[in-house]
């Protein structure tokens, strides 16, 4: 999926410090620091390949990637009518 500008965004990630990019590249990521529901939050927009596509069509599963050893809570969502709001 590729990282994208969407019009909330209102701060960008950079790499964590001492980042090896030359292991894994980190690029800048934009993202929308917000509230919800009275829990802190930040919030990063993608878009599916069209193969990616394809393949949730199919019944293929997301995944979700977090560096380091633990999962932070988290949630995975398409933005649709009844999304919450940012």
């Amino acid at each position: 999926m590729d990282r994208m500008q969407h019009p909330s965004n209102n701060a960008v990630l950079g790499a964590p410090a001492g980042w090896d990019q030359k292991t894994l590249p980190c690029n800048a990521l934009p993202i929308t620091v917000t509230d919800w529901d009275g829990v802190p939050a930040v919030v990063s927009f993608w878009k599916p390949t069209p193969a990616e596509i394809e393949a949730i069509k199919a019944g293929q599963p997301v995944m979700l990637w977090v560096a380091g050893s633990t999962m932070p809570p988290a949630a995975l969502m398409v933005e649709a009518k009844g999304s919450p709001r940012l």
